[in-house]
């Protein structure tokens, strides 16, 4: 570890040379890129320089346990105590900032959210949902943009698909893939009894066109005029645009927007999303079942969350953890349980990361 440390440390030291000189400085494309590298580095060669100062300090303090003086030896063996925390403390945050960075944490994501079971109550678990992670976008400083939706008479969407937009948004909510279920009172239940409805959630990391190469002869795409609930008109253009990707037979929809060529621009931004997502899913699915995180592979046909009403609590059953503030959750207030999530993933990698330094 420490070997990589230095190595990291050096090449930390080399780009802060690169990026002062004035021909990297004047090519705007060069200079971000060495910045970016430079800037993800920055806490890792922060963390183990304040390390090396620890490791200093613990060799004066044990210098201090051969003096004469009484109490001077007294005070460096508590000294000693505290900085053998620190080291040990500094030693597990060097080895999370040295887990393998997932190359998707940092991009924008298209949320895709649908009914499953359970009919009109589904459709408004999912409006439920949405405005969920609206709220959480809105407190984290996310821009989230709706691309498309299905909504229904009483106030559900049988299908919304949103833009979010931001700070590391993948990292935050990767984990939130899967079939979410909801128990409760349903609004048109006259009996009062509990049902349990579910929709799915599907996370897609926003794909750069380098990554996903679409050839346009593999598109068919037809344009025809929005139309709200109901089946009423809401444009009298044919602004909305519908793609299909004939090779996998994906379908993308787009109306929100006004212009035929903005609602083609989404309708295909969603589309390489769900290519890059089908081929990271296609790659997954060749991994062994033994390196998968514990906390889930991300499938959306596995059964991840329960919101129960009637007890206000939120159960994630990937990490067995009950929470009950489901009012406050479904306010947008996520942070306790996307914090264990990343911890689970955390603590599963540093045990990989174990078993991989023991076996070489």
């Amino acid at each position: 570890m420490f070997d990589k440390l230095d190595l990291l440390e050096k090449r930390f030291e080399e780009l802060g040379i690169t990026m002062s000189r004035p021909e990297v400085v004047a090519n705007p494309s060069e200079y971000q890129k060495h910045a970016k590298e430079y800037s993800d580095l920055a806490p890792t060669i922060r963390a183990y320089r304040e390390y090396k100062k620890v490791l200093k300090e613990i060799e004066e303090s044990r210098r201090l346990l051969t003096e004469s003086d009484g109490e001077l030896r007294e005070l460096a063996r508590q000294e000693l105590a505290a900085l053998e925390g620190q080291k040990a403390e500094y030693e597990r945050n060097l080895r999370l900032l040295l887990l393998p960075k997932d190359p998707n944490d940092s991009k924008n994501i298209f949320l895709e959210i649908r009914a499953g079971t359970g009919g009109e109550e589904a459709s408004l678990f999912v409006a439920d949902l949405f405005r969920m992670y609206a709220k959480y976008a809105e407190r984290q400083g996310w821009k989230i943009g709706v691309v498309s939706q299905s909504p229904t008479g009483l106030g559900g969407f049988k299908e919304i698909i949103a833009s979010v937009e931001g700070k590391d948004v993948y990292a935050h909510l990767k984990f939130e893939s899967g079939t979410h279920r909801v128990q409760r009172v349903p609004v048109t239940e006259a009996s009062g009894r509990i049902h349990t409805s579910a929709a799915t959630v599907a996370v897609l990391p926003e794909a750069e066109e380098v990554e996903v190469d679409i050839n346009p002869s593999d598109l068919r795409i037809d344009v025809y005029r929005s139309s709200g609930p109901g089946g009423q008109s809401v444009n009298t253009t044919d602004s909305a645009v519908r793609v299909s990707h004939i090779p996998t037979g994906l379908i993308v929809t787009c109306q929100d927007e006004k212009s035929q060529h903005k609602n083609r621009a989404k309708a295909l931004r969603v589309l390489r999303a769900r290519l890059l997502d089908q081929a990271k899913r296609e790659r997954d699915a060749r991994i062994s079942q033994e390196r998968r995180l514990q906390i889930g592979s991300g499938d959306r046909s596995e059964r991840i969350r329960t919101y129960n009403y009637p007890q206000g609590r939120i159960t994630d059953h990937r990490i067995n953890l009950t929470l009950y503030k489901l009012e406050a959750i479904l306010d947008g207030d996520l942070d306790a349980l996307v914090g264990a999530l990343e911890a689970a993933e955390q603590t599963e990698a540093l045990a990989q990361m174990e078993v991989q330094s023991v076996l070489h």
